[in-house]
Order: C-alpha cells, then structure tokens, then sequence
C-alpha cells in the first residue's frame, strides 16, 4: 500500500489504496490461475518470476556501466558517480561488466568504444 502522504494530490490517496489492492487481487488470481492443474506451488512461481526479473535488471545495470565507462564522451564517467548511482563498490564497478557487455554496447550505439582497452578507464 502507498505510504500516507505518498500520493499527489493528497485526495487521490483512497483511490491509490483500492487500486493496490485491486493489482494485488489480480496477480493472486493470475498465479492461481498459472499454477492450476501444476504441481508448483504460487508462491514459487512468483520467487521465480522476480528472480528474473531481478536477473533482468542486473544486466540492464552492467550494459549502462559498460556505456558510461566505455563510450560516454571524451571522459568516461567517474567510478565514484556510477558506484554511487548503482549501489556497488568502485571496484564492483570496475568488474560488474566485460568484453560481452561491451560488445553488446557497441551493437546498440553502432559505435566502437572511446578507448581501445578498459584498462585505461581505470587508471
């Protein structure tokens, strides 16, 4: 549920709560649904979902590390900037991506990175 205060206008905070519930009410029904005539438990189905969703966004946050060190500008980002904004250590950020992810950047910019080798980022 949205916390009080949350929702803006402030009158529109009712109307947010029965929507809440009205999605959480679906989704159980979904997941009944899903699972019927299955041996796998609801619940299960849906760690596994958000598992990969989960997944998802971790790969999503190495491809934009990737494009920021590799192929931002002239300079790429700092280590301390996108440490801070992806919630890793400087150097998780110096190992969060590799080769893959770069060339995967590339793909998607249709551009080779700013500098030959990663090495030189982080120096």
């Amino acid at each position: 549920m949205p916390a009080p205060g949350s929702v803006t206008p402030p009158d529109l905070y009712f109307d947010a709560c029965e929507q809440t519930e009205r999605l959480r009410t679906e989704e159980a029904e979904n997941l009944d649904a899903a699972s019927e005539g299955l041996d796998t438990d609801p619940l299960l189905l849906a760690l596994e979902d958000a598992r990969a969703r989960k997944a998802a966004a971790d790969a999503e946050i190495r491809l934009l590390l990737a494009y920021g060190r590799e192929f931002h500008g002239t300079r790429p980002y700092r280590l301390e900037s996108l440490a801070q904004a992806s919630g890793l250590t400087i150097s998780g950020i110096r190992t969060a991506y590799g080769t893959s992810e770069i060339e995967q950047v590339e793909h998607a910019v249709h551009r080779h990175p700013n500098r030959p080798t990663r090495e030189a980022h982080d120096q």
